[in-house]
């Protein structure tokens, strides 16, 4: 019996209108884009991936006009008459071709693996091993950068029983103003709700060993990724009791071990893209866990896709100490998937179709879609 092989890859801009302005430390976003890919197997099976980042190229090396360009002229014809089923030897092939290019890389494997998941009759989630959960906890992120619209957002997300972990923005102000900013805002939310802030590198160490005992007395629990190196990271992460977590220093199970090996974090947040993949991320996690690091899920505020592709995979997981942050579908306006996504009760439920479980929508996105629609094809 022949093999299903990959026939055509097809890749599409969309962008996408968000709910506020997302101010970070690097950038503020007015909007979002999703590179979604769509990949059609020689048995009429169709997988959708999707690659986004945040602020285009202010956090990172990619975007998501380099991931459809990388996809277009480089990965897709590599895959072309490829066998679609053996997924982690194609995408080990790939990385041998391509180097870099995580957030790519990882479209590709989320479609490899909604596709065979639809083949096979089962979920993403039980390609990975099954789930050990049904639910996820979902934190909000606070980045308005308005201390008053910021208390209001959270008390509507509190009554509307959506989120009740919040995570602040911060290190665009000097340290004492976003020290007052968390302060102020852990006071009007008092025990209803924990805080966490996120600086995206934005300190010196000396700035962030000024700045961790000051979070931690205004109630903060958690800091993310305050410095941009590993090893003043570790050195802060052996000074003070506050959780301290690594984000985009985590770049796949190398640079995992790596910290590891210094006892360099509390926390890993764990982020498909970021690691290269799913299976990458699957080795991060394994690696945190033997190390006794603990784990949060990550995101890059993406829409629907990678969004249930990293459920998927954090519904896998033995421990999931600090929950996740699977918001990004909730940043934007436009619904795109033909059945909307089930946030309730401060959770995400996990979808439990075959592949990724969802379906996108093309009339709805059809208007946000940017012009020039690329398919590579298997040649005659």
């Amino acid at each position: 019996m022949s093999v299903p092989t990959i026939q055509r890859i097809e890749t599409r801009l969309v962008d996408l209108p968000t709910i506020r302005p997302h101010k970070l430390s690097v950038a503020t976003m007015y909007g979002q884009t999703l590179m979604l890919v769509k990949l059609y197997c020689s048995d009429d099976v169709v997988g959708i991936g999707e690659g986004t980042t945040i602020a285009g190229m202010a956090y990172g090396p990619e975007s998501p006009e380099s991931m459809k360009l990388a996809i277009d002229a480089y990965l897709a014809p590599a895959m072309i008459g490829k066998d679609a089923t053996r997924i982690e030897a194609l995408m080990a092939y790939l990385g041998k071709l391509v180097k870099g290019n995580h957030f790519a890389k990882s479209a590709l494997e989320t479609a490899l693996l909604d596709a065979h998941g639809k083949r096979l009759g089962v979920s993403v989630g039980d390609l990975l091993g099954g789930r050990r959960r049904e639910r996820l906890p979902i934190a909000w992120t606070l980045a308005s950068g308005d201390t008053a619209r910021d208390i209001d957002e959270a008390h509507k997300m509190l009554d509307m029983r959506r989120h009740r972990v919040f995570k602040l923005k911060i290190g665009a102000q000097t340290i004492d103003a976003d020290i007052e900013h968390v302060a102020e805002i852990k006071r009007a939310l008092g025990e209803r709700a924990a805080v966490r802030v996120d600086v995206n590198m934005a300190w010196s160490e000396t700035q962030a060993a000024r700045a961790i005992p000051a979070l931690a007395d205004a109630g903060c629990e958690l800091v993310e990724q305050p410095v941009s190196s590993a090893a003043a990271l570790a050195r802060l992460t052996r000074r003070f009791p506050v959780a301290l977590m690594a984000d985009e220093i985590v770049q796949g199970p190398k640079s995992a071990f790596d910290i590891a090996k210094h006892d360099g974090a509390d926390v890993f947040a764990i982020k498909i893209e970021q690691c290269g993949g799913l299976f990458a991320a699957q080795r991060v996690a394994a690696i945190a866990d033997a190390a006794g690091i603990e784990l949060y899920g990550g995101t890059m505020l993406e829409g629907a896709f990678s969004t249930i592709a990293s459920a998927h995979l954090f519904a896998s997981f033995d421990n999931l100490q600090w929950g996740t942050e699977l918001f990004g579908p909730l940043l934007l306006t436009e619904e795109i998937l033909r059945q909307p996504l089930d946030y309730s009760d401060y959770e995400l439920t996990v979808p439990t179709g075959p592949g990724l479980g969802i379906e996108l929508d093309e009339a709805a996105i059809q208007r946000f879609t940017r012009d020039g629609l690329m398919k590579v094809t298997k040649s005659s």
